[in-house]
């Protein structure tokens, strides 16, 4: 089987992909659910193992999303414990936002400083789309709080794949942290 990027396995493979038993929120009460969550499992990381985008999906997941089921041959607590071991944290989705809903709230500059350290990448834009104001107030409120010396110190890098990859590994073997194997 030949995987490129517009046909991954997950997208190939949809029935294994998107399976209850392979969701976490979804425990297998029964023994034959049990098995049959094993086995899917067992497909769905072999097929993640031979997709060329795996480490860059498990990247996105960990340091982007905090997407639920299998994904990038790692179930949500993987994930979560790959997070763990290696400081990350992401912030949870606005979904309000997304849908232009605005919830009425009064925006202020810790909020905005807030959204901008837990989104350092992200665009000045997005920030002012989440809190309901304009750009030039994102900006104003950064410099104000840059200029009265209560930014904190700039966050770490983000881990790189070769970390995240690193981790999965221990994760997914069961090794403890900061035992060596």
């Amino acid at each position: 089987m030949t995987v490129n990027e517009t046909q991954t396995p997950c997208m190939t493979y949809t029935n294994v992909f998107l399976h209850p038993l392979l969701d976490d929120a979804q425990p297998a009460s029964k023994q034959t659910n049990r098995r049959e969550q094993s086995m899917l499992r067992a497909q769905a990381d072999k097929l993640c193992a031979s997709c060329p985008l795996l480490a860059q999906c498990l990247t996105d997941a960990i340091t982007k999303f905090d997407v639920s089921g299998f994904v990038a041959g790692t179930t949500k607590r993987q994930r979560q414990e790959i997070r763990t071991r290696l400081g990350v944290v992401i912030s949870e989705d606005d979904f309000d936002s997304y849908a232009g809903v605005n919830s009425g709230r009064q925006f202020d500059r810790n909020e905005i400083h807030r959204l901008r350290m837990a989104n350092p990448s992200e665009p000045l834009s997005a920030i002012a789309a989440r809190v309901g104001c304009s750009v030039s107030t994102v900006k104003r409120h950064l410099r104000r709080i840059e200029s009265e010396g209560l930014a904190p110190a700039p966050r770490t890098a983000k881990p790189s794949p070769a970390e995240i990859m690193r981790a999965a590994v221990d994760v997914k073997k069961g090794v403890r942290r900061g035992v060596a194997a």
